[in-house]
């Protein structure tokens, strides 16, 4: 392990065996701290922070509350060869919808297509890591997830839904898979609070006060707007009924009566390109079409010309090789969980 003068560096596999060890003294299964950890990592590695290694405190304090089931009973129920709902009895989200991900690929190889819902989890966790893992078996994978209103509506006061984030993976033979991994908001909660933090003003349109009005002033913004207006929210609002409501767990409503004990429920999907073709052809495709796209001519004053996922697979193997910088607070907090936990450091 190296210093850098801002960040600690830390090779990914120690990055990821030190995070497992302290879920694990946090109260995890040793199989469920692995694969906790290696949600983290994964985000961490491709420069999505917000979901890596910042989140080890963040979970631990999660268990150490009963917030998070540490020992959960994971039950997957199912009439149908093509769909099942995978109730999480409160593991985190990494747990639960890393075995949702699996059961939606084997029911895929049988049925072409199938669809795994995830009922009462705690935080899923980078949902690109869950589409990716659908995508690393050579099959297209869909997610989506809701979770506790944080974000304004279009057209109502205050906090109405959720960030909710969808993502695609689709496998390629020669290029990294594309995977679109985005949130329903303008911005992030996490950017708000860097913003806050460094006096930085907001982009217009991308946060609002408690009661919903617009402002760039990061001392007042408490929540972010919906990406595209009455598009980011009408997206929000769906993915609430093709999560919650689909299971039978529905977040929305029960918020807006009272029920504010957090959950976040979710839906991935798994199609087999092997039902719609040959998939060695289809992968040629895929292929072609990010060839295709990357041969365009740049605009005036662009990097290049790129894909979704391509940028952030890129940084993977650069992080991969070289370590994964983590931020002065994030590498405090770990040290003192580490200290207080009797985990010894990654040196």
């Amino acid at each position: 392990m190296s210093d850098t003068p801002t960040k600690t560096l830390v090779p990914a596999d120690d990055l990821r065996a030190f995070s497992a060890a302290l879920l694990e003294k946090g109260g995890l299964s040793a199989e469920h701290a692995r694969t906790t950890a290696d949600v983290f990592v994964w985000a961490a590695e491709r420069g999505v922070d917000s979901h890596g290694t910042a989140r080890v405190p963040a979970y631990l304090d999660l268990l150490a509350k009963g917030v998070a089931n540490a020992d959960p009973h994971l039950t997957v129920e199912s009439t149908a060869p093509a769909a099942a709902v995978l109730d999480a009895d409160r593991a985190p989200g990494p747990v639960a919808l890393t075995a949702a991900a699996d059961e939606a690929v084997r029911r895929a190889r049988d049925t072409g297509i199938a669809s795994v819902g995830v009922r009462r989890t705690v935080h899923t966790g980078a949902i690109g890591y869950y589409v990716s893992r659908i995508a690393e078996q050579g099959l297209v994978g869909l997610g989506f997830v809701a979770g506790m209103p944080n974000m304004g509506y279009t057209g109502v006061q205050g906090a109405a839904v959720a960030t909710s984030p969808l993502a695609i993976a689709v496998p390629a033979r020669e290029h990294a898979p594309l995977l679109l991994d985005m949130a329903t908001a303008t911005i992030a909660l996490g950017k708000i609070r860097q913003a806050r933090a460094s006096g930085t003003p907001l982009p217009e349109g991308a946060a609002a006060t408690a009661d919903g009005t617009p402002t760039t002033d990061p001392e007042q913004a408490v929540m972010p707007l919906p990406l595209g207006g009455a598009k980011g929210s009408g997206m929000s609002l769906a993915f609430e009924l093709l999560t919650s409501v689909l299971v039978g767990a529905p977040i929305f409503a029960s918020f807006h009566t009272g029920d504010r004990a957090h959950r976040q429920n979710a839906l991935l999907i798994a199609l087999d390109p092997a039902a719609f073709g040959d998939p060695t052809a289809f992968l040629a495709a895929v292929d072609d079409t990010l060839t295709t796209l990357k041969s365009l001519p740049p605009a005036e004053g662009a990097a290049g010309v790129f894909y979704p996922g391509e940028r952030s697979a890129a940084k993977a193997a650069e992080r991969g090789e070289k370590g994964i910088p983590v931020a002065p607070k994030v590498w405090r907090e770990l040290t003192e969980q580490a200290d207080k936990l009797g985990v010894p450091l990654p040196i």
